[in-house]
């Protein structure tokens, strides 16, 4: 699986945490939410990967299989 690329974050002083995808905005983060991204990523080393999974953003290794069913072909 290709791992996630092109995010990057801000956080600002009121709290709250902007998360963006090669430059456009992906999701903002408020409150206990953005504190819990915020620990979230200081504690892991593959940044790229958490703020993908926080936006949605990823790709969970089905695709091919769900293209090839039967009732998605024609």
């Amino acid at each position: 699986m290709p791992r996630p690329h092109g995010f990057s974050y801000e956080s600002h002083a009121d709290g709250t945490v902007r998360i963006a995808h090669h430059g456009r905005p992906a999701t903002t983060l408020h409150g206990p939410r953005a504190a819990q991204f915020l620990a979230e990523i200081a504690a892991r080393t593959d940044d790229q990967l958490v703020m993908a999974r926080w936006t949605g953003n990823y790709r969970r290794g089905n695709e091919r299989t769900a293209r090839e069913h039967p009732r998605n072909r024609r």
